[in-house]
């Protein structure tokens, strides 16, 4: 999450989407005002700025919009450039399973995807729910419940899809450097059975319709 008022954006870091390499170019270009919330070098130095914010949510890598009202107002919600990343989702949940493997921390999801292999994982009431209840416009509501994205940048496309964003920047962030790549093979393809496929594609329905997303798409590079 960065919240940058000198350059009147905010991105909000959607889980598993590739998200940490462009907070680390705009933390690259960070003004000495923003808002910087995460684990990034930048953020953890600029930490103790947040001590003592009252927000309407929890104050981590990926709060909602919603979550940051109280630290930004209404009217800059409103206002600000707000963009967030997303991601294929047959191959963004892939990428999750990996990552929860690798977890040592104490949580469900942790728990539940070093018990279970990659279907046994997708097909567990708990992981369905996650799904269904977080394609990426929740990430970009208000506390008021609209929709406030001014941009969605698919990690597949983000050369392309950028350029708005950077023509509001006034400068370019690309190429992005690869970071947070697990250790998983490239192509989501075989992880899914047919029936787990479209599972997938019904669990993300929206995200799927709205981006244009497909099984076969080509693949992505890893994150």
């Amino acid at each position: 999450m960065i919240i940058s008022r000198g350059r009147r954006f905010i991105f909000v870091h959607i889980p598993k989407t590739g998200g940490t390499a462009l907070s680390l170019a705009l933390e690259a270009r960070a003004m000495k005002d923003d808002i910087l919330i995460g684990d990034t070098p930048k953020a953890r130095a600029r930490r103790g700025r947040l001590k003592g914010v009252k927000a309407q949510g929890r104050l981590w890598k990926h709060s909602t919009l919603a979550d940051i009202s109280g630290l930004v107002s209404d009217a800059e919600v409103a206002d600000f450039f707000t963009l967030a990343l997303v991601r294929n989702p047959w191959d963004r949940a892939v990428s999750y399973y990996h990552w929860l493997r690798a977890q040592s921390f104490a949580h469900p999801a942790v728990g539940l995807a070093k018990s279970q292999g990659f279907s046994g994982f997708l097909n567990h009431p708990q992981t369905q729910t996650s799904l269904r209840l977080w394609p990426a416009a929740a990430y970009l509501r208000d506390r008021h419940g609209a929709e406030r994205a001014s941009l969605f940048l698919r990690l597949e496309h983000l050369e392309t899809d950028l350029a708005p964003f950077e023509t509001h920047l006034g400068f370019r962030l690309t190429p992005l450097a690869r970071v947070n790549e697990s250790a998983r093979v490239a192509d989501w393809r075989g992880y899914y059975s047919d029936a787990d496929a479209a599972l997938l594609a019904d669990l993300c329905a929206e995200d799927v319709a709205r981006f244009r997303y497909r099984f076969d798409d080509a693949v992505a590079p890893r994150g």
